[in-house]
């Protein structure tokens, strides 16, 4: 069967540059060299030369002024007379060059009559392709810094042309389906994700300072576990075995702890099968961290220092400018540490004037099937503490702006989590858990780690029974998992952070997608 032919192969601009590609390789050019030229970037030879008095172009012309070699995307042209004027884009921004007819030399080129240099830079050269351009720098009359060029080399022949330079990409789904042609013309996103490589950066080193390991586990998994989530599945040939892509870190820290390991945190990959939407993408990056002889509370004030470093890192300040994607007008945050605590119950009755405790299981199914859009069946079989949770989800999660711990969750919600210490919260059935949240969202998530493994077992069997059941986001029964915690864990504190969100906060963006380089997205027709 023949293979498909795209359709841009008959774009007219596609085959013009097609043309120009073959003719290029006949003057004896290879327009896709194996190497580029050791070049400067943009940007850094702008802050050299910042103020600085250059010369102008005879300058230049002549070598009276300082060299400079820049590579990059040709973005702009236009002629004029025996000179010629583009921009170079590369990944830091953009500088003129001046091409001149007496002066400017093609690396490859053998000139004659009909076709210089700067006739075959006019004609072959396409807005889009890549060069090299050696030369010297000086100033325009307006003042704008400048590469006078003496030599130009073509490092790749682009074949299709970049979106128009006033419209751009306006439409969402392609920049985020092509996100090479987003970051080519949009310097903002670009700058979105340097963001994110630097927040990662920050964060790595403040595990590091504080005394964990990096380390590194499985993504296929024989079975999947520590998150309520239903996972993706694939096939090992070599052993005829279903495998699953793993849905959370923590069962296999754990099992590092247990070994011995006291201070641990991993940044990795996790796949959930779910819904996306602005905060949900099924692959999407985690954070977790384990510490032997730590718990909740000393994870607490771990969080919030980190955000607070990560802040002043940053832009130099806890209080930090942000439009949340509710909201049209910016706001200011402040991470400053401590932040606010309140328990799950205490949020709802602060933020929605709601007191569960005085409220029996079916008055709770009658306030969320008329005050939420939670599916009525979900509801009707939902044990108390799964109201409580639906209740702060969809009524008091919404007004948690500044940053908040939420303490103290319902044990049915987090099978994986020590019973409270405090007695009459123990016998509540609550458990020493915190999220925190910012503009709303979950931020974190962690642990007083149960290390009980009666408890453990007992918990990870009803998970298993509601599996059955049909509950397709239990996860299985874990029977190594359990072996590993009879073998003794010590007191551990756990936490869980959404890297994803947590870039989207410092970033200012209003959906995942804009900080992913390559979200899941529809294939197109």
């Amino acid at each position: 069967m023949l293979m498909h032919t795209p359709e841009y192969h008959s774009h007219e601009e596609f085959l013009n540059r097609t043309r120009k590609l073959e003719e290029i390789r006949e003057l004896g050019i290879d327009p896709y060299p194996p190497k580029g030229l050791a070049s400067q970037k943009t940007l850094q030879i702008s802050l050299d030369y910042e103020g600085k008095e250059l010369g102008h172009s005879d300058d230049a012309a002549a070598g009276n002024t300082p060299p400079a070699v820049i590579s990059g995307r040709l973005v702009l042209f236009r002629a004029m007379g025996k000179n010629a004027f583009g921009h170079l884009q590369d990944e830091t921004g953009r500088l003129q060059v001046m091409f001149n007819r007496d002066q400017t030399k093609v690396a490859g080129l053998s000139e004659t009559p009909e076709l210089s240099a700067l006739k075959f830079i006019e004609k072959k050269i396409d807005l889009g392709d890549i060069v090299a351009v050696e030369g010297n720098l000086f100033r325009t009359q307006k003042g704008e810094l400048t590469l006078f060029a003496k030599r130009v080399t073509l490092l790749c022949k682009s074949l299709l042309p970049l979106p128009d330079k006033h419209s751009g990409l306006a439409d969402k789904g392609v920049r985020y389906r092509k996100r090479w042609l987003d970051l080519i013309t949009d310097a903002s996103s670009l700058e979105k994700f340097r963001l994110r490589s630097r927040i990662l950066f920050i964060i790595r080193n403040y595990f590091h300072e504080a005394g964990f390991e990096e380390v590194e586990t499985p993504i296929l998994q024989n079975l999947y576990g520590g998150a309520a989530a239903k996972p993706f599945t694939t096939h090992l040939n070599a052993h005829h075995q279903d495998l699953y892509l793993r849905i959370a870190l923590e069962i296999s820290l754990k099992k590092l702890i247990v070994g011995g390991m006291e201070k641990i945190f991993e940044i990795g990959k996790v796949f959930r099968n779910e819904g996306i939407d602005k905060t949900h993408n099924p692959e999407f990056t985690m954070l977790e961290a384990y510490a032997a002889g730590w718990d909740y509370e000393d994870m607490m004030v771990f969080a919030e220092r980190l955000f607070e470093t990560i802040a002043l890192d940053l832009f130099g300040d806890t209080k930090v400018r942000i439009t949340s994607p509710e909201e049209s007008v910016a706001q200011v945050i402040d991470l400053k540490a401590p932040w606010k605590r309140l328990s799950m119950k205490q949020a709802i009755k602060e933020y929605v004037h709601i007191d569960v405790d005085a409220l029996s299981d079916e008055e709770m199914r009658v306030l969320l099937k008329k005050e939420t859009p939670l599916i009525p069946k979900e509801i009707d079989k939902a044990s108390r503490g799964h109201l409580i949770a639906m209740l702060f989800g969809e009524l008091a999660e919404p007004h948690l702006i500044q940053p908040h711990h939420i303490i103290d969750h319902p044990i049915e919600t987090t099978p994986l989590c020590k019973l409270h210490r405090d007695p009459l919260l123990r016998k509540e059935r609550l458990v020493e858990r915190f999220e925190s949240f910012i503009l709303g969202r979950e931020m974190c998530n962690s642990y007083s780690e149960l290390n009980d493994p009666e408890l453990q077992r007992q918990l990870l069997v009803e998970q298993a029974e509601q599996r059955e059941k049909g509950n397709e986001e239990a996860s299985p029964l874990d029977e190594e998992f359990i072996e590993a915690i009879c073998q003794g864990m010590p007191p551990t504190g756990g936490i869980g952070f959404g890297i994803d969100r947590l870039v989207m906060l410092f970033t200012g963006a209003g959906s995942i997608r804009d900080i992913l380089f390559f979200p899941i997205m529809r294939p197109e027709e």
